[in-house]
């Protein structure tokens, strides 16, 4: 079988392809370093190098950059969520990024049960779409809320309910395709008479639809004979839909092509009932190959999901201390089936759920199976989530003498009844080339998803991958199988096609694609006329291993360094999400890849390695993309692989300003903490410049402020001030009894609370004093340097860390709780503090004995007085990150309040980001999204409550809605309207 040949292009080609792109695309067209970069990888092994990226900009635009690419005869390549793991989404070629701009659910026809849709659409988009009307698009990969359509369309995609209503192939009526040499049409199903007619027509079509018919007439007894006939045959093309019992569906054909025919435009997809209802039976078994076994007893019950999983991923998880809550909610066993079963009433799915069960637990289906019922949907979603992130999760190995487990043999299927079997001799075959790996996949279907230890990065691993990857392919050719069962052939698999098909359908396959595409300029290398699965390696033996003096510490479990750390990002994209969570906001506002956290450590990762990216610290390109990164933190903990962007981009700064210079607001905004004290002395002359015109435009403009901002108003007193004039003596007679000081508590008190909140901070102390503990300050003004991080100022925030730990020590070392009540803020001391004086025994207990006030109040034992009133909760995303909102939600709890804590993601405003003038639309855009009109949403009498000081602002300025602290909400349960608060004290 002939193998690809790289696309080589000179400097003058390329500068005529940029010409002919610009003036033929309304969308954007960039050929510049950072987009290749962007673009040069997917959640693959392989990273190729774009000629460029076009993002066009409707359907009409995506058509006219490949005819522009045409007629410079180069490759072209259609993009959607970039989270295919073969190999499909990367190549020397234009790649247009369909899902920005391309991405609409045209029209949905509930009568008919069908959708037509752009091929850039995200699948959940169209999902929640069609659940209006009670149906739903069945195949739903593990990247359901980020994989495209048209990605799905290309790789016939499947997922965990595809044992509902089949893969994507069965799921698509008809397509609107363009070829690469400029016809344009609809294809769907051809009764004979109208295959005729179209031939008859002539042109482009027609001869396309002439040769079919001949290559289906030639080839129609093999590809009967010789396509295996299992639910998850993905391997290959869909020759068999040409066939007269298939009613020679072009439409069919060309899905799973993987964008080296036709592109997509447009899609009929068919649309079924989808359960209003969901309940899951959790089963656990002594074994993986045990639950295999057990597959017929499974579809007995006409579940609508059959999931399995082994114990390697739990272990991953429990080794990284991750999921406890969710791997808590697990029946015993050593691996586990999830069946989910969908009913229009909870009744009839838990009376599916319990009959299930039933059986199981009688001992049918197998001795020692245990069993739980979950109808709850947060627990439901708990459960799923460690099927669909787990593998990810536990993607780097904690053990350095291991290699990483990767994704160099996925999907692998065969048929369902057989998957037992099948599962012991793989298990066989990986212990017998001495890799370790964990299994889990679509157990109804046969379909099972492998992450092995293998070593691509070295010549001797490699040798020895591509033995394993002959061996694995003959083992399930054996079992009558596909090589691939849902995530398509691309680079990954190609090469082992005609282990799976005779040189006769081969041929066949390599017609079918030159009847499409004569000129190979689709997507060329992947399916037919591929590379080897060794060829492009992305982290080959050709990868450099870079060492880099860093001022942050990059330590975690799977290793050390910036390098690994960058590592982290395996390019599955959650970050790419746009339902629910906080995790990249300037990717929801833009759609822009370079702004999520996937297409950022991709930057880094490029700019480590120096071929694309080639000037280091001082990579404009990674600066660009870190501009709009908010620090929101939310990668740290939404990202499955916890890919933690704040601090890389704090790290970045750091070094790019050593050569650069810093942008004014670094001594306005980064450095509030230093000239805030000494403003707060002449409050009144500092609110008057900052809000009488024309002063106020002048200081804006000085400190690069949003002229659409109002600057915060200094506190008449700082909190500070007040405690030192009044002493221990302030305290006033209450009504409410006061119990002994049972425990000594550190009130922290940040910037933003000491010299523009006060109050706020006035209702902690008063409410930790009447709750019971002893409060006391810091003896001087101490400042945890947050905003200097914006600015890679970190040799000064390590030395106020310092600082803060020699004048704390005492505390620290008696175990006395620092209580904080700003979330960023006090994330510095449970993230930065550690990776700044990682070696200090101090800083790590300080670490450990710093609370968020809601966590900390909401855990006393203490009876609280019920306050009568509705709430709506906005998390900050420090707050959301790193202490989560049980304390916050417990607290509220107990206060007796009617809450409701608002899925708003970022508020957009993120310490500084949200005033700087450049930032301004984004992030009022982002503010928008949700936030806000959620805010407006609320009864004037509902209070709204959100502890971050930027949050607040953001909310006051956006929505004119005055939001408190919960201290303050606190506050008001404890203390009637009419009695005075007590008065700090200092320590």
């Amino acid at each position: 079988m002939k193998t690809a040949v790289p696309f080589e292009a000179s400097q003058s080609l390329l500068r005529d392809v940029e010409a002919e792109l610009r003036a033929a695309v309304r969308g954007e067209v960039r050929l510049d370093a950072g987009s290749k970069a962007l673009y040069a990888s997917d959640a693959s092994n392989y990273r190729q190098i774009p000629l460029g990226v076009v993002v066009p900009a409707d359907v009409d635009d995506l058509v006219a950059a490949l005819d522009a690419c045409r007629r410079k005869d180069v490759p072209f390549l259609t993009r959607g969520g970039g989270t295919s793991q073969n190999g499909q989404c990367v190549n020397v070629a234009v790649v247009a990024d369909a899902s920005k701009y391309v991405n609409r659910v045209i029209h949905v026809d509930a009568e008919n049960r069908t959708a037509i849709v752009e091929p850039g659409v995200i699948c959940d988009t169209l999902r929640d779409a069609a659940e209006v009307h009670g149906l739903t698009f069945a195949p739903d990969p593990a990247t359901h809320s980020r994989c495209t359509l048209g990605g799905m369309i290309a790789n016939n995609s499947c997922g965990a309910h595809s044992v509902m209503a089949g893969k994507t192939v069965e799921n698509v009526e008809a397509l609107e395709i363009a070829t690469y040499d400029g016809a344009r049409f609809w294809v769907g199903p051809t009764p004979e008479p109208e295959l005729e007619a179209i031939i008859a027509e002539g042109g482009r079509r027609g001869e396309i639809y002439r040769k079919l018919r001949d290559l289906r007439d030639r080839y129609a007894e093999s590809i009967r004979r010789e396509f295996p006939q299992i639910k998850r045959r993905v391997s290959g093309f869909n020759l068999d839909q040409l066939l007269p019992e298939n009613g020679f569906n072009v439409a069919r054909a060309l899905v799973g092509t993987e964008g080296t025919c036709a592109v997509t435009l447009h899609a009929k997809v068919r649309l079924v009932h989808s359960p209003s209802c969901r309940v899951l039976l959790v089963l656990g078994f002594k074994d993986i190959y045990t639950a295999a076994d057990a597959v017929p007893h499974f579809t007995r019950f006409s579940p609508i999901a059959i999931e399995g999983l082994d114990r390697g991923i739990i272990r991953g998880l429990q080794a990284r201390g991750l999921k406890k809550d969710e791997i808590a909610l697990l029946p015993d066993g050593d691996a586990w089936v999830v069946l989910e079963f969908g009913a229009d009433s909870v009744a009839e799915a838990l009376q599916q759920a319990h009959e299930a069960g039933a059986y199981f637990k009688s001992g049918a289906g197998g001795a020692d199976i245990a069993g739980i019922v979950v109808e709850d949907k947060l627990a439901q979603q708990r459960i799923w989530s460690i099927r669909e992130t787990g593998a990810s999760a536990v993607a780097l190995s904690v053990d350095p003498s291991k290699p990483d487990p990767i994704v160099g043999w996925e999907d692998a299927a065969v048929d369902p009844l057989r998957l037992g079997d099948y599962l012991r001799q793989f298990q066989a075959l990986v212990d017998r080339f001495g890799y370790e790996t964990c299994l889990y996949g679509h157990f109804g279907d046969g379909c099972v998803h492998a992450r092995i230890t293998f070593d691509i990065r070295t010549a001797e691993g490699v040798l020895k991958w591509r033995g394993f990857l002959r061996e694995a392919a003959q083992l399930v050719v054996d079992f009558g199988g596909s090589l691939s069962g849902e995530h398509g052939d691309g680079q990954a698999k190609a090469e082992f096609l005609p282990i799976m098909y005779s040189a006769d359908i081969m041929r066949a396959m390599e017609e079918f694609k030159a009847i499409w595409d004569p000129a190979n300029r689709l997507n060329p290398g992947k399916v037919v006329h591929a590379y080897r699965a060794d060829e492009n390696l992305r982290m080959g033996p050709a990868y450099q291993s870079v060492k880099l003096a860093t001022k942050l510490t990059f330590s975690s479990p799977e290793g050390d360094g910036l390098q690994r750390a960058v590592e982290r990002c395996i390019g599955m994209g959650k970050c790419r999400s746009l339902d629910g969570g906080t995790m990249c906001p300037s990717f929801r506002a833009t759609r822009e890849e370079t702004f999520s956290t996937r297409g950022r450590a991709h930057l880094f990762w490029e700019m480590l390695q120096g071929e694309v990216i080639t000037d280091g610290w001082n990579s404009t390109e990674v600066k660009d993309a870190l501009d709009a990164c908010l620090a929101c933190k939310g990668c740290k903990s939404e990202c499955p692989t916890h890919t933690d962007m704040a601090s890389y981009k704090a790290e970045f700064l750091s070094h790019y300003y050593e050569n650069h210079r810093r942008p004014r607001q670094a001594m306005f905004m980064g450095r509030i903490g230093q000239w805030a004290p000494i403003a707060s002395r002449f409050p009144w002359l500092m609110n008057f410049m900052n809000s009488a015109r024309p002063l106020a435009r002048i200081s804006k403009w000085v400190a690069g402020v949003a002229p659409q901002r109002h600057l915060p108003v200094f506190a008449p007193r700082t909190f500070r001030a007040m405690a030192k004039q009044r002493g221990m003596t302030g305290a006033l007679p209450l009504t409410l009894p006061i119990r002994k000081p049972a425990r000594k508590v550190i009130l922290w008190v940040d910037t933003f609370n000491d010299h523009f909140t006060p109050e706020i901070a006035a209702a902690a102390l008063d409410v930790l004093t009447r709750i019971g503990f002893e409060v006391v300050l810091p003896r001087k003004r101490l400042c945890c340097g947050r905003p200097l991080y914006d600015y890679g100022l970190l040799d000064e925030a390590r030395a106020l860390l310092e600082s803060i730990v020699h004048e704390l020590s005492g505390d620290i070392q008696t175990g006395v709780p620092i209580v904080g009540l700003e979330p960023g803020c006090l994330s510095v001391f449970k993230d930065e503090l550690l990776k700044q004086l990682p070696d200090d025994a101090l800083a790590k207990r300080l670490s450990e004995q710093t609370f968020l006030f809601s966590d900390f109040v909401a855990r006393a034992d203490f009876e609280w007085p019920q306050l009568d009133a509705d709430v709506v909760v906005h998390g900050h995303c420090h707050q959301k990150s790193l202490f989560g909102m049980k304390g916050e939600t417990a607290l509220l709890d107990k206060l007796g309040v009617r809450w409701t804590l608002l899925d708003t993601g970022c508020c957009g405003m993120a310490g500084s980001f949200g005033f700087n003038a450049d930032h301004y639309a984004l992030s009022m855009k982002i503010a928008e999204d949700t936030l806000l009109p959620l805010v407006r949403r609320a009864s004037a009498d509902t209070i709204v409550v959100t502890n971050g000081f930027s949050c607040r602002e953001q909310i006051q300025q956006g929505a004119g809605r005055q939001p408190i602290h919960v201290a303050q909400l606190a506050l008001q349960a404890l203390q009637p309207a009419s009695q005075p608060a007590l008065q700090p004290i200092v320590k």
